[in-house]
């Protein structure tokens, strides 16, 4: 009730606005719960982290951590948050988020803006999530050495939480994709990874990465994650791409979320997919809003399942429904999570 009343109201104001105005309302409770969606088709193991169901809340909804307890409550099977900088900065000057409702999409050029590492650390050891939460790894804009950013989050945040990723991927941090080059990617990835093996805990390290990549880029990435040892990957973060757009913002700068990404983040998911052999966890993402979107990402190769911008159009009340739906298409295929995985990846070359 308090979604479809509410909903409606938040689309009349500032996106920007919206999104705080959400959060709080999460923090408050305010947000609707959905009881654990118990199945075993649903079960997935992601690099150790038992997750009772395989759908994600991506990264840049909660990015300074603050709303864990009402999120863990709506469905969910993980969370991740951030992304987090060594040091707090302010991102890009508003306006820097955009509805693209035509398109049921959204333009965001917030540019890494959080409280610095030291305050999500706190948050996140303060926590009262009841789910694996992960968190995206940050450089802050005016860093001399991104490489050293991302490992400076990494050893203070890691006991704080269950996974990490490297975001190499927002188009919003200038030159910051340069690093997801083969090269620079291996040396930056082989950095975190020396860094992580000097603390007294462990936990997984993934990448995300770009859905505007060539197959020799694909390749490459591929390549990266096999001579380092990543635990796995993330596919794909927002495109800079505006093919097909109709809404009036379609000209912003910045990265493209929400439908008119899913097709492009399933290719790549896809490829990637192919390219490891099946053999590295990869969490889908990009453009899921039912099901069926759903269900298209693990039969191209997703382990799990990760969305945000459908909630600004839908509410959280689609995560259960998205549950539900999944669990009924993979019981009427006879399919679990792991055996419909990548069953249709061929489909997306």
């Amino acid at each position: 009730m308090l979604e479809r009343i509410g909903l409606p109201l938040l689309r009349q104001i500032d996106p920007e606005r919206a999104h705080g105005l959400a959060l709080k309302g999460v923090r408050m409770g305010l947000a609707p719960k959905a009881d654990p969606f118990v199945s075993e088709r649903l079960e997935v193991d992601l690099c150790g982290l038992r997750l009772q169901n395989p759908l994600g809340l991506a990264a840049g909804f909660d990015k300074n951590a603050t709303a864990l307890a009402g999120l863990s409550q709506a469905g969910f099977g993980f969370l991740e948050v951030g992304a987090a900088t060594p040091r707090p900065q302010p991102g890009n000057p508003r306006p820097r988020l955009f509805r693209l409702k035509e398109d049921r999409a959204a333009i965001n050029r917030f540019g890494f803006n959080n409280d610095g590492m030291e305050m999500i650390a706190q948050r996140l050891k303060a926590h009262h999530a009841t789910i694996p939460v992960g968190l995206n790894l940050g450089a802050n804009k005016d860093s001399t050495d991104r490489a050293a950013d991302y490992a400076k989050v990494l050893t203070r945040c890691a006991a704080e939480c269950d996974f990490v990723t490297i975001n190499v991927s927002s188009p919003n941090t200038e030159s910051l994709r340069d690093l997801q080059g083969k090269d620079a990617l291996t040396a930056l990835i082989s950095n975190v990874l020396e860094a992580r093996a000097k603390l007294d805990c462990w936990v997984p390290v993934f990448v995300k990465i770009a859905p505007d990549l060539t197959d020799a880029e694909v390749a490459d990435v591929a390549d990266a994650a096999r001579q380092t040892g990543i635990d796995g990957l993330i596919a794909t973060n927002t495109t800079i791409s505006r093919e097909g757009l109709r809404s009036t913002h379609r000209g912003e700068t910045g990265g493209l979320s929400g439908a008119p990404l899913r097709d492009a983040s399933t290719r790549v998911l896809a490829k990637l997919f192919a390219a490891t052999e099946g053999t590295l966890p990869i969490i889908g993402v990009g453009g899921i809003a039912s099901a069926e979107d759903a269900y298209a990402k693990v039969c191209a190769g997703a382990t799990a399942l990760q969305l945000y911008t459908a909630l600004a159009y839908e509410g959280l009340g689609l995560v259960p429904r998205i549950l539900h739906g999944l669990d009924a298409i993979l019981e009427e295929r006879g399919q679990t999570m792991t055996s419909a995985r990548g069953t249709a990846a061929p489909d997306w070359l």
